[in-house]
C-alpha cells in the first residue's frame, strides 16, 4: 500500500494554500443527507490503506515479545549501507509540538530512550508549539547543524511535506507519528494507524448503541493525517450501521469545550446514545457533561490515559480504549541508530496497537500514575520510572 500518500496531490495543493491549521470543515449537525449523518467522506481518505490497515489488526507482529516498541506487523526490510557511518552520532528532533499530555509522556520516553545509547554523543531537538511555519523554520535550522539522522514528528501532513522533502536531500530523516506526503524518509514509524484506531471505535459503538440511536462524534482539529483518517474510518461504520450521528464537532482538544459541547448537544436532543471520539484525552469532561445533567454515560470511546481508564472502572461504564501507542516514541531513536549502522530497517514500520477492553482494563491502570499518563508509554524499564513520569512508587 503507499505508505504516505494519504491524500491526492490535489488535496496537497488546496491545503497548502489554505494553510491546514486553520482550514476548518464545518460541523455536521445531522442534517446531512449522506450516510448516517457524518458528512462527506474526508479528502484524506484512501480505501486501499483502509483495507490494509483493518487487516493488519488480526496479523502477529515480528520482534521481541516483550518489546512492542520494536516489533513490526509484515515488515518490507530496505537497506540502508549507504547511510552506515562511525559514531559517535548526532542526532536531532523536530517536534510539532509538546502541547497535550500524550505528546509529554511520548517527550518523556524518547528522552529515556535516547539516555540508553552512549553512541549518542548528541541530541539537538526543536519544538514548534504546534505551528506550522515555526516547524518549517526548524527543519531549515536543523540541516545546517550537522545533524546525522533528523527525526520528524509533523505537526499538519500537507503544509510540512515540502519541509521534509527538502531535508531529505541533505540529511537522512526518519518520520513517526504523522505522516507527510513523500516517499523520500528512510522510514516512517506508526501504530497500525489511524483507520484502525477509528475503526475499533466505532465498530464498539455500533454494536452498543441500539438501532436509530443518536451518537455524538467529538473530534480535535482536522489536518493531521491520523485524525483524519480516525474519522474516515468511523464514518464507513456508522454509515454501514443503524445508528444517527447527530453531531460532528472540534473540539480543539480543550476540556471545557468538549463538556460544553456535550451539554448542547444534550440540551438539543434530550438524549445522546453514544460517543465517539478521536483521542481520548478529554473524554473525562464528556463523561462529566452527563453526570452534571444526571444522564447515564451512554457506551464511549477513550484512550488508555489513565484518568479515564479509573473513571471508567470506578463508574463501571460501557467502553473501549483503542490506542495510539506513546511506546512508539521509543522507536525512531532505535531506528536512526540502526540506519546509522547499516542495518536493515522496515520501509513502514508499523507497530501493533492494542486497545483496552472491559476484559483487559485492570491490566492498563498504573497505580501511583498521574490522571493524565499513558498506560502504553513503554517506559517501565526506563531509567527514573516512574518518577521522571509523574508517578510515585507503590
Amino acid at each position: 500500500m503507499p505508505r504516505r500518500k494519504a491524500a491526492a496531490a490535489a488535496v496537497i495543493a488546496a491545503l497548502v494554500a489554505a494553510g491546514c491549521t486553520t482550514d476548518r470543515p464545518e460541523p455536521t449537525t445531522g442534517a446531512s443527507t449522506q450516510g448516517s449523518g457524518t458528512g462527506a467522506q474526508s479528502k484524506f481518505f484512501v480505501q486501499a490503506d483502509f483495507d490494509a490497515q483493518l487487516a493488519m489488526r488480526s496479523q502477529t507482529p515480528e520482534g521481541p515479545a516483550n518489546k512492542p516498541w520494536e516489533q513490526a506487523i509484515a515488515p518490507k526490510m530496505i537497506d540502508t549501507a549507504t547511510y552506515k557511518k562511525d559514531g559517535p552520532y548526532h542526532l536531532c528532533f523536530s517536534n510539532a509540538a509538546v502541547d497535550n499530555p500524550w505528546r509529554q509522556v511520548g517527550w518523556k520516553t524518547m528522552q529515556a530512550e535516547v539516555g540508553l545509547h552512549k553512541e549518542i554523543a548528541k541530541f539537538t531537538a526543536l519544538e514548534a508549539g504546534g505551528k506550522d511555519d515555526k516547524q518549517i523554520s526548524d527543519l531549515a535550522e536543523l540541516q545546517a547543524k550537522g545533524c546525522d539522522v533528523l527525526i520528524v514528528s509533523p505537526n499538519t501532513t500537507a503544509t510540512l511535506t515540502p519541509a521534509v522533502t527538502a531535508a531529505c536531500a541533505k540529511v537522512p530523516v526518519i518520520v513517526f507519528d504523522r505522516g507527510v506526503q513523500t516517499d523520500c524518509p528512510v522510514t516512517f514509524i506508526k501504530p497500525i494507524g489511524g483507520y484502525a484506531f477509528g475503526a475499533d471505535a466505532a465498530e464498539f459503538l455500533a454494536a452498543k448503541v441500539p438501532a436509530g440511536g443518536k451518537v455524538l462524534a467529538l473530534r480535535i482539529l482536522p489536518g493531521v493525517d491520523v485524525l483524519e483518517t480516525r474519522w474516515s474510518a468511523a464514518k464507513v461504520v456508522f454509515d454501514r450501521s443503524k445508528v444517527q450521528v447527530v453531531g460532528v464537532e472540534f473540539t480543539d482538544g480543550d476540556a471545557a469545550k468538549t463538556k460544553s459541547i456535550v451539554s448542547d448537544y444534550l440540551q438539543r436532543h434530550g438524549k445522546i446514545d453514544g460517543v465517539w471520539m478521536d483521542a481520548g484525552a478529554t473524554a473525562v469532561a464528556a463523561i462529566e457533561a452527563f453526570e452534571d445533567a444526571g444522564l447515564p454515560v451512554p457506551p464511549i470511546n477513550g484512550e488508555d490515559q489513565q484518568d479515564f481508564l479509573q473513571k471508567w472502572k470506578d463508574a463501571g461504564l460501557t467502553a473501549i480504549a483503542p490506542t495510539y501507542p506513546t511506546y512508539q516514541w521509543r522507536t525512531p531513536i532505535i531506528a536512526a541508530l540502526k540506519i546509522l549502522k547499516g542495518e536493515q530497517v522496515p520501509e513502514t514500520w508499523n507497530l501493533p496497537q492494542p486497545k483496552v477492553t472491559s476484559e483487559n482494563l485492570s491490566a492498563y491502570l498504573k497505580p501511583g500514575m498521574p490522571p493524565l499518563h499513558y498506560a502504553l508509554c513503554g517506559c517501565e524499564d526506563l531509567p527514573g520510572f516512574p518518577e521522571a513520569w509523574g508517578g510515585t512508587k507503590g
